[in-house]
């Protein structure tokens, strides 16, 4: 899947699929803690609701915009730079939040954290050379 409309039609899929059924979805993501983060693009202005995995810092999601390991930044992550106020949908539970981005000790701790859980994590900080970002989101 490398068009984006391709994504774009597979994440339509993934995140109605997860408001019918109460935070749930199957397929590759079977299982998996999912979360969907509504933001802002930094250019359009129009709202986007991405689809991700997520671990938890206390009461607080954790998202890592690692893009598989690709060498550049997910948009969404992009979109949170430049605009920090977001929707979080996790399971039934919808909130206002606040995104800010983890930086060093707090950084690693919480990426390994995730990769621990979801070794791929691991694999994708091997196919890039930039440090990827990993975001705290704090209940508006």
């Amino acid at each position: 899947m490398t068009d984006t409309s391709d994504w774009n039609a597979f994440n339509r899929g993934v995140i109605e699929e997860f408001r019918a059924n109460e935070g749930k979805v199957g397929g590759g993501f079977a299982g998996a803690p999912m979360i969907l983060i509504t933001h802002i693009g930094a250019k359009s202005g129009k709202a986007y609701t991405s689809p991700l995995v997520y671990s938890m810092d206390g009461d607080k999601p954790v998202i890592i915009a690692s893009k598989g390991g690709a060498p550049d930044d997910p948009q969404w992550f992009r979109n949170l730079l430049s605009n920090p106020e977001v929707t979080v949908e996790i399971g039934t539970d919808k909130y206002s939040g606040r995104a800010r981005v983890a930086e060093g000790a707090e950084r690693d701790r919480l990426f390994s954290a995730q990769a621990a859980l979801m070794p791929n994590f691991a694999e994708y900080a091997t196919k890039t050379t930039r440090v990827i970002p990993v975001v705290v989101i704090e209940r508006a």
